[in-house]
């Protein structure tokens, strides 16, 4: 049996609370948290007494014994302090958006080959229950040809939360690099690279400084995904809607697991990750001459299982889970929305 790889958390803000800490809590014979920076608190202390807390990422960087860093700090950090870590000789999992900027993207891309370590991107809705389910649904072409495809990520939130960096800063702060990395990520999973972007974004909260809304076109020459998100949706409507030549999907609800971490709970606890029947998707097709129409139970989510994948790719050399150069072109796939908006067109986009 391999030793657990000796990890350090690079912040404890709620990727760290929420998800990265969790979901290496319950590996202790794969992981071992060594390391959290917190630069004035202790609130890890309590979670994770076998951890040390260190005040700056210098003494993650100089330890010999860490094998692995979560750069799950603020979008604008990750490419300095993942590239750091890279050069230190560590193995790094980047938070989502990967970079700010593809450039940076490809530059750290190219120094973890150089260096011979693993870089990965949080890509974590690939774990989602209802993803899971989607893409099962279309791997066994139980719609037909896909005619299109809608994919919504939205959020009730109609305040300005102030002092947070997600609500000043430039174009690529905001909701369309935060939540659209992962709405892009499960398009890009589910049908590959488009062959052009269109892509309206606006601000739409009152003294709002950051883009709150979205509406993304990827075109696909005989159907568009079309990916939406806004923070100004109190009355949530289905998260997928697909339809093709034999039939329609179409899936309600969230996945539960983000709302049971918030409150504490563990990733391996009985029944995780599974939805409410009457969150169930309903598919409604023909299949070998056969009309069904009825739920599909739902595919039980399991966000952890981006660390045991990882886990098996560190030390069994097993292909790695979210490779980063994916998590490059879902940057260019964003920056291409930007450019869409700016010059009101749709843009071509070359894989």
């Amino acid at each position: 049996m391999s030793k657990p790889i000796v990890t350090a958390i690079a912040s404890f803000g709620m990727s760290g609370v929420v998800f990265q800490g969790p979901s290496l809590k319950i590996f202790p014979e794969k992981y071992k948290i060594h390391k959290i920076l917190e630069r004035s608190k202790n609130i890890s202390a309590q979670r994770y007494p076998e951890a040390q807390i260190v005040r700056s990422y210098d003494e993650i960087l100089k330890d010999p014994e860490v094998e692995l860093v979560l750069v799950n700090t603020p979008d604008y950090l990750h490419f300095d302090m993942a590239k750091q870590a890279i050069l230190a000789g560590k193995h790094v999992v980047v938070e989502k958006p990967f970079t700010k900027t593809s450039e940076d993207a490809r530059e750290l891309i190219s120094l973890a080959h150089q260096n011979d370590v693993i870089l990965t991107v949080y890509q974590s809705k690939r774990l989602d229950n209802g993803f899971q389910t989607l893409k099962k649904i279309l791997d066994e072409k139980l719609l037909g040809r896909v005619v299109e495809f809608e994919a919504h990520y939205d959020r009730y939130r109609n305040y300005i939360q102030e002092g947070s960096w997600k609500e000043d800063g430039d174009e690529r702060t905001g909701v369309l690099f935060n939540l659209g990395s992962h709405i892009v990520d499960q398009t890009l999973v589910l049908f590959g690279i488009p062959n052009a972007v269109t892509a309206h974004l606006n601000i739409l909260r009152t003294g709002g400084r950051t883009t709150d809304n979205f509406d993304i076109r990827l075109h696909y020459g005989t159907f568009n995904a079309i990916l939406r998100s806004s923070y100004l949706v109190r009355e949530i409507g289905p998260q997928y809607s697909v339809h093709g030549t034999e039939g329609s999907f179409v899936k309600m609800g969230t996945d539960p697991q983000e709302e049971l971490l918030k409150q504490h709970h563990l990733p391996n606890e009985p029944q995780w990750g599974e939805d409410k029947p009457d969150d169930w998707g309903t598919l409604n097709t023909t299949v070998n001459g056969l009309h069904f129409h009825g739920k599909v139970e739902t595919i039980a989510g399991d966000l952890a299982a981006f660390y045991t994948k990882l886990h098996g790719t560190i030390r069994e050399g097993k292909e790695l889970f979210v490779k980063p150069e994916e998590a490059l072109t879902i940057i260019r796939v964003l920056e291409a929305c930007l450019e869409s908006n700016r010059l009101k067109k749709t843009v071509e986009f070359k894989g």
